[in-house]
């Protein structure tokens, strides 16, 4: 396989990225041609090398299949068809062959809540977005086989989350062609996530706190999408639902904006970051839908910058393949659902090629994001986080107090698993948490921990309040069979410090443990620790550390081996203190930086005074916050 040769980058067009729709075309070029050889026969599957998923090898073949071809569809929609020939032939067929129930390579039929049902979608996608060169083109007896095999869906059942759109968006292909459909399916999927809405363009995935990229590339994708085949369809009504749609993603696009360093780095956080790219889905539905607070030149240097970073990062691989990680081959970013052809919902990261050569976000030059301009924090009330960023070193940290993916309802008596793409106190764009089954739970959690070593989850978060720089949580906590007890934690943000305040209940004998953020490379970090101060320091120059403010004793660095999405070799540094059995307040600085400071002088400016559960921060520059902890606050 030749390697991933891109156009001389534009520094006149993109400033900033160089990247321009030429970069775009020949990245999705690679991608696509990189397949050919894993093709059937029949072309209707693509069978990858890599860990099957959980729904086996039939319907991952039908996933890399399901997925590239909306690639394909975009890359030939942007331009007509023009030049895609062997693109438009080689799809059609897969697409003819694998919809008749008679040829070897048929697909998988459609059964309640099956996988295929995901692959479903991304096929009616790539059909009404190439109609004209590929659906239009298949002979009636071809058609028909696809309408049945779609027509699966009809009055069928899925999983109660982003699930209902993949049911929305293929009957409503379904009825564009004058096929049998449910429209009570398609009302009922558009109805259910209204019920998830949380305000301020956010959705939740389903019943819960599930907050994460899936809002982006789902919850706002389907909707717009399926706008676009109504509009194809003969009296169906959906200017109502454009409007509300196209109000809502502006909203989620004034925050989204600032999950994504200005280097493109997007923040790493929730399930199924393989799909990568895909992280700029929402950036170009907003120019797809008029529905953009950001300019075309901004739009297209997020967009460009987070496909770049990738690339950058040896994103294909040398085979011109996607991985199952996020960098390199990374099993334990995925979930038991992700097999080979799972990272190529990458695609719909590209969804911007459907957008015409001529169009203003890839003619305009770009423009600076705010990141580009100034170091930027923002409350984000509806998923419970603030985010902050520094503009020198292109880090972004989320501090997370209202995202869980955990059940509405806690099973008395029994511990909760937590998730660490979901649980942990904080998520930053070039640091990730530690995945590995071994993997102790230190990095960017409040812990109990007992004699034996074993330490308490964070499941499911109560909210307090987020709103300007502080942020605030509690959450049930058990150590072993014993508990549950309560664990506070108040967030206030300064510069690229998160300064924690916290109110332990425990058990007398019980550790209290601390952890700052993960850092990851392939050699060792450097690691140090003084007098309630801990620091890590990993090859790219990236530190961690943390500062003991008030309460803790002891500090440590916990070194990792195959448990980061970003390198072999992490460290995550932490702090510890006894507790007694009485209410414990406790008070640290978390910094994730690439500046060069002093350990020892790490906070030197903050000070913290302590009157029971009062919390008084003096902040550098003469600033000051009082953090009220307790639970006749927090209920």
């Amino acid at each position: 396989m030749t390697r991933l040769v891109l156009p001389d980058t534009d520094r006149v067009l993109s400033r900033q990225t160089g990247w321009s729709r030429a970069h775009w075309e020949a990245l999705a070029d690679h991608l696509l041609d990189a397949l050919v050889p894993y093709f059937s026969p029949g072309a209707s599957l693509i069978a990858l090398p890599g860990r099957p998923s959980r729904s086996g090898t039939a319907s991952d073949a039908l996933e890399g299949f399901a997925r590239s071809f909306m690639l394909a569809a975009f890359r030939i929609a942007g331009v007509q068809g023009k030049g895609c020939q062997q693109l438009i032939e080689r799809y059609a067929r897969g697409v003819a062959n694998g919809a008749n129930p008679d040829h070897p390579e048929a697909w998988l039929r459609l059964t309640p809540r099956s996988q295929q049902m995901v692959e479903a979608a991304a096929i009616a996608v790539a059909l009404h977005e190439t109609r004209e060169w590929i659906w239009d083109r298949l002979d009636t007896r071809a058609q028909e086989h696809v309408a049945e095999w779609l027509g699966g869906f009809n009055g069928s059942t899925t999983h109660d989350n982003n699930w209902r759109l993949f049911q929305v968006v293929s009957e409503q292909f379904l009825a564009s062609v004058g096929a049998p459909y449910s429209q009570e399916d398609i009302d009922g999927g558009l109805d259910r996530i209204e019920d998830w809405y949380v305000g301020d363009g956010w959705y939740s995935d389903g019943d819960g706190q599930n907050f994460d990229n899936y809002i982006g590339w789902a919850m706002h994708l389907y909707p717009g999408l399926w706008t676009r085949m109504a509009a194809a369809t003969p009296g169906a009504q959906y200017e109502d639902r454009l409007k509300l749609y196209r109000e809502r993603l502006r909203l989620f696009l004034e925050d989204a904006v600032h999950l994504v360093g200005n280097d493109g780095a997007p923040v790493y956080q929730g399930r199924s970051l393989t799909y990568r790219m895909a992280a700029a889905t929402p950036y170009w539905m907003g120019e797809l839908l008029d529905a953009n607070p950001l300019t075309p030149g901004q739009t297209r240097r997020l967009c460009s910058g987070i496909a770049r970073h990738f690339v950058q990062h040896g994103v294909p691989d040398e085979r011109g393949l996607l991985t199952l990680g996020w960098y390199d081959t990374f099993l334990p970013t995925t979930q038991q659902y992700s097999g080979p052809g799972s990272p190529y919902w990458a695609s719909k990261g590209f969804i911007g090629l459907v957008l015409p050569p001529e169009h203003p976000v890839w003619t305009d030059p770009e423009d600076s994001v705010p990141l580009d301009d100034a170091d930027q924090v923002r409350a984000m009330p509806a998923p419970g986080w603030i985010v902050h960023a520094s503009r020198h070193d292109q880090v972004v940290q989320l501090v997370n107090h209202g995202a869980d993916h955990a059940p509405l309802a806690e099973p008395e008596g029994v511990e909760p698993e937590g998730d660490a793409h979901y649980s942990r106190l904080a998520y930053a764009n070039h640091a990730g948490p530690e995945l590995a089954d071994h993997a102790p739970r230190i990095d960017n959690l409040i812990s109990l921990v007992d004699a034996e070593g074993r330490s308490s989850a964070r499941g499911r978060i109560r909210r307090i309040a987020v709103a300007g720089r502080t942020a605030s949580s509690w959450h049930k906590a058990w150590l072993g069979p014993d508990g549950p007890w309560r664990i506070e934690i108040a967030s206030v943000v300064h510069g690229g410090w998160e300064i924690r305040c916290v109110l332990v209940d425990g058990p007398a004998g019980a550790l209290v443990r601390g952890g700052g953020f993960a850092v990851a490379g392939e050699s060792l970090p450097e690691a140090t620790a003084g007098y309630r101060w801990a620091s890590a320091r990993n090859d790219e120059g990236l530190l961690s550390a943390v500062v003991g403010l008030h309460g803790y004793d002891e500090a440590g660095v916990h070194r990792g081996l195959g448990a980061n999405a970003f390198g072999a070799h992490s460290a995550t540094p932490y702090l510890t203190a006894p507790h007694d059995g009485e209410p414990l307040v406790l008070v640290s600085a978390v910094l994730l930086t690439r500046d060069a400071l002093r350990p020892e002088a790490l906070a030197e400016g903050i000070d913290v005074a302590v009157d029971r559960t009062t919390v008084r921060i003096s902040l550098p520059g003469g600033g000051r916050e009082v953090v009220e902890l307790g639970p006749d606050r927090a209920g």
